[in-house]
């Protein structure tokens, strides 16, 4: 979901126009949002846009992108993908770093040292399956950020995870964010 001001007019099911058209298959269906939690629970909402502004102050706009990217991707949150992926192209990320991403491990010369200890880091505190962040991971982000960096890039990495889950459980529709349609 959002990270940058969201609105509930980005969470409609009008079905979004495919980039290509050189194929007369017809695409499947879009499927309707579950709900709009945002009008269900603005407050909550409010909050969240509240807390997504506080976490990313001090942070690099394209490492940000990068870690919403890739939580993203861990939580399969179409709707955020859509969103992070358009928000770091229209920032100036290429769009080879970006399908890269998935796969970063493998394709590691794309990004910088300390970008990939903010996409580990990601990692480690999107998937929680060993129910902490490995000391290994931690030490290198510490090696690449400055504390009060890290503690934000923390916190980003959280929000990110809060938005993707929300995203998820109400089944938000991707394909009709815009960048630059949403402020706060």
């Amino acid at each position: 979901m959002l990270h940058r001001a969201r609105s509930v007019d980005a969470m409609t099911t009008t079905p979004a126009q495919p980039a290509h058209t050189h194929t007369s298959t017809p695409y499947a269906l879009e499927h309707p949002a579950r709900m709009s939690w945002a009008q269900l629970a603005p407050e909550v909402y409010k909050a969240m846009l509240r807390l997504d502004a506080a976490a990313r102050k001090g942070l690099d706009p394209l490492l940000l992108e990068l870690v919403k990217v890739r939580a993203s991707q861990l939580n399969r949150c179409a709707l955020c993908l859509d969103m992070h992926s358009k928000d770091a192209l229209a920032a100036g990320e290429s769009v080879e770093r970006i399908i890269q991403l998935s796969a970063w491990d493998e394709s590691r010369h794309f990004y910088t040292e300390k970008e990939i200890a903010a996409i580990e880091l990601t990692e480690a505190i999107t998937v929680l399956t060993d129910g902490f962040v490995p000391g290994d991971v931690y030490t290198r982000a510490v090696e690449h950020f400055e504390e009060a960096e890290l503690a934000q890039l923390i916190a980003a990495i959280t929000v990110i995870n809060a938005w993707n889950r929300f995203g998820v459980a109400t089944r938000q529709v991707p394909g009709h964010y815009t960048p630059g349609d949403l402020k706060h």
